[in-house]
């Protein structure tokens, strides 16, 4: 009995992230589907990436957590427009519970709008947004098996940003080791090893981040 409303469930969403994704286009805005296990450094990231693009860019965030305001508050002491989702228990964002967020944005003013998931490295992959992209951290101290673990996450995701690389050497985790891992399940996988506590390799995302707006904008 449960897999056919497993299946509705999927179905229901996958038709709200289709309209919310016409929509989107219609705009112009380009929307990113941030994904990670709990402590990755999804907020961090998020800081750091409005740091490098908040005057070249508009930017909005929708926060997604269990409990608490704690993320929202850390990103809405930049100034951008922030949303703030608590799923109350769920494992994730669903296209629902955006289209509720989007009332208190102004879509006209938004080039860039990042949903930042429930930390999960099961069910946001299989949950559509709306988003172009789906994007996943994965930090350096959960080891480097995670993604022939959680193959899912890594086949379903166009970005890997590899964070707290400054971790390395005090760690028995090969990097190399995540890239080819993840290469073998997505090989069109773009893979950027970040540290959001030094700056290293953040550059790189926010230009990929440019360029795959810029791509939209010109489309």
């Amino acid at each position: 009995m449960k897999i056919p409303v497993v299946k509705n469930i999927l179905e229901a969403n996958e038709r709200i992230s289709l309209e919310l994704k016409e929509m989107f286009d219609q705009k112009g805005i380009l929307v990113i589907n941030l994904m990670s296990s709990p402590g990755a450094g999804k907020t961090s990231l998020l800081e750091k990436t409005i740091e490098a693009l908040k005057d070249k860019i508009r930017l909005a965030v929708i926060e997604g957590d269990i409990q608490t305001t704690i993320d929202a508050e850390r990103i809405g002491k930049y100034g951008i427009p922030t949303v703030q989702i608590n799923t109350h228990g769920a494992c994730h964002i669903d296209g629902n519970m955006v289209k509720d967020a989007l009332p208190s944005l102004n879509l006209d003013e938004i080039d860039i709008l990042i949903v930042e998931n429930v930390g999960n490295l099961v069910c946001p992959a299989e949950f559509k947004v709306g988003e172009d992209y789906k994007v996943v951290i994965l930090s350096v101290p959960e080891g480097d098996d995670k993604p022939a673990k959680y193959p899912l996450m890594f086949q379903e995701s166009k970005v890997l940003l590899i964070n707290k690389i400054d971790l390395a050497p005090y760690l028995e985790c090969d990097v190399e080791k995540i890239k080819r891992e993840a290469l073998k399940i997505n090989p069109t996988l773009e893979v950027f090893p970040i540290s959001c506590k030094t700056g290293e390799g953040i550059s790189a995302w926010t230009e990929w981040l440019l360029k795959a707006w810029e791509k939209k904008k010109s489309s």
